[in-house]
């Protein structure tokens, strides 16, 4: 089979590899779709992300949708949960597998991913896709799992207002759920244009690059009841304090380059700023699929490009540049690499 591996910064290299053999309790998956990540692009600029770096050539890809091919569930199209949790542990035990310090997940550390034709994969976390959503909607499904996770942790008074600073795809699918959820005012903050005309489309009331904000109060309609940073850059996480009003809430879901976070302590002090950090996502995937089957959430109008396999350093290079949203590896379709959106 074909599988793509990171050796180094920059540098994929497509290879030969034999089809993985499932163990015990795993299913053997023809990889469909998948998604890059912002956290696969640390991976492909920085050899790593936080403080786990790169130790062997690594197979990037946890945004996962493909088909199982053999036993009772052969040919049933599924969304592949990308964590394995210990279930051992005090977090498994009490409901918080995205907490578990154990967890294995495809495409980090020594665990590869999906940006291969097969890999085997444990048959529970392998969940059915409805017909009608397609195999690019099924990669989406984890983003789209932790944007659900990261409204959890904001606990938004129904008809409060929010921010969303950075309007990548999480940022935009946050938007379309903070929309369903009745959400009052969402303004949404990025330096990209064609984010923010993304943003505006999926329902933001207001839409501005920071450097042009000149009353933040009065933008966020009097200061946000619960702020969501997810682009991971220090100046996105001050604004994120900023836009939050006094005894707000602030949702850090963005991962910095280099493994800090900073703010200034007294401004987020006198408002007595409430601050969530968001680990993955929480058994999202049954609700992820019902968001998305009920078209509650669009998800299959994020993605504006697409490549075979053999172009995955394309891909990564494309996804870095941000020239579009989401971009899509089809690992099991050759053919020429094109855009599916504008």
């Amino acid at each position: 089979m074909r599988v793509a591996r990171l050796h180094a910064a920059h540098d994929i290299r497509l290879t030969g590899e034999p089809v993985p053999v499932p163990g015990g309790g795993e299913i053997l998956v023809r990889v469909t779709a998948v998604g890059i990540c912002g956290s696969d692009l640390h991976w492909w600029d920085e050899s790593g992300i936080g403080d786990a770096r790169l130790t062997r050539p690594l197979v990037l890809g946890h945004e996962n949708a493909g088909v199982i091919t053999a036993g009772p569930r052969r040919g049933e199209r599924v969304a592949i949960d990308p964590a394995i949790p210990c279930e051992g542990c005090r977090p498994c035990r009490d409901g918080y597998r995205n907490l578990c310090p154990r967890v294995k997940f495809a495409g980090h550390g020594v665990v590869d991913g999906g940006m291969r034709e097969f890999l085997a994969w444990p048959a529970s976390l392998l969940h059915r896709l409805p017909d009608r959503l397609t195999d690019h909607e099924g990669a989406m499904l984890e983003p789209l799992g932790v944007a659900a996770h990261a409204i959890d942790l904001g606990h938004l008074p129904l008809g409060g207002n929010a921010a969303v600073i950075g309007c990548g795809p999480i940022g935009l699918l946050l938007i379309q759920l903070l929309r369903a959820t009745g959400a009052g005012r969402v303004a949404a903050i990025d330096p990209l244009r064609r984010r923010r005309e993304a943003a505006n489309q999926f329902g933001a009331d207001a839409v501005a690059d920071p450097a042009a904000i000149t009353d933040l109060d009065d933008f966020t309609g009097g200061g946000a009841d619960v702020t969501f940073e997810i682009a991971g850059t220090g100046p996105a996480i001050e604004l994120a304090m900023a836009a939050a009003r006094p005894g707000g809430r602030v949702v850090l879901a963005g991962i910095p380059a280099d493994d800090q976070i900073a703010f200034q302590a007294s401004a987020a002090r006198r408002k007595g700023l409430t601050i969530a950090l968001v680990r993955r996502m929480n058994e999202a995937y049954p609700r992820a699929i019902r968001l998305a089957q009920s078209r509650t959430v669009e998800l299959g109008s994020l993605v504006t490009h697409e490549f075979d396999l053999a172009d995955a350093a394309q891909a990564m290079r494309t996804a870095a540049s941000r020239a579009g949203l989401k971009v899509i590896i089809r690992p099991n379709a050759p053919g020429q690499s094109n855009s599916v959106g504008p």
